[in-house]
């Protein structure tokens, strides 16, 4: 297979795992424990398709453009494509579908259950990472938002931002970082400090 750098890529996405569908032989990718790729084997274990997930209309255009996707092999073919592992499907347009196939997966959770799948807060932030989880603080998502730091009786502003928005994450916004962001700003932080936690929250939220 020509796709040599296949199976890091999609283990380096947050909260996948995979295994061996041994029946089919295939090796599949989850999220949430749901497929969003595979690797479909011959009985010699080579590759002979790699399945992904993408919206219809995109799946037929690109079936359009190039011989190397067809319909999903053993799949349901309105959404799932097959890509052959030695076509001239280029690498990068190859990663942007496997993207595209995680994400459209991972948004059919709900809200709530995206940012437990990614351990993630609706603004990014680990609260497993800090020390007033579970002893001040329950958590965000366990607290629906209702934080330490929240004003009294009430989400955090992200948090409900993002339900208003209807996203699981601010992530999922084209408006990231926004205004709500700095308005919550913690007041010990740095200028430094604050724009470098910024990126750190907004790097995890981009898969």
């Amino acid at each position: 297979m020509r796709y040599d750098w296949l199976d890091e890529y999609l283990m380096a996405k947050p909260a996948v795992t995979k295994d061996l569908q041994v029946e089919w032989n295939w090796i599949r990718y989850h999220i949430g424990g749901k497929m969003f790729a595979a690797i479909l084997l011959d009985d010699d274990d080579k590759p002979v398709y790699i399945n992904l997930k993408l919206e219809p209309t995109e799946g037929e255009f690109l079936r359009g453009q190039y011989a190397d996707i067809i319909p999903g092999y053993y799949s349901d073919k309105r959404c799932w494509n097959s890509v052959m592992p030695d076509g001239a499907v280029p690498d990068e347009l190859l990663k942007s579908l496997l993207d595209k196939s995680y994400r459209l997966v991972l948004a059919g959770f709900s809200r709530k259950k995206r940012r437990e799948i990614l351990g993630l807060t609706a603004c990014g932030a680990v609260c497993a990472e800090c020390p007033l989880y579970k002893n001040v603080c329950e958590g965000c998502n366990e607290a629906n938002g209702k934080v330490f730091h929240a004003p009294a009786g009430k989400a955090c502003p992200i948090f409900a931002c993002c339900e208003k928005k209807g996203c699981g994450l601010c992530g999922e916004c084209s408006d990231m970082p926004c205004g709500v962001w700095r308005d919550t700003r913690d007041p010990s932080l740095s200028d430094e400090q604050f724009e470098a936690g910024i990126r750190e929250r907004a790097g995890r939220m981009r898969f």
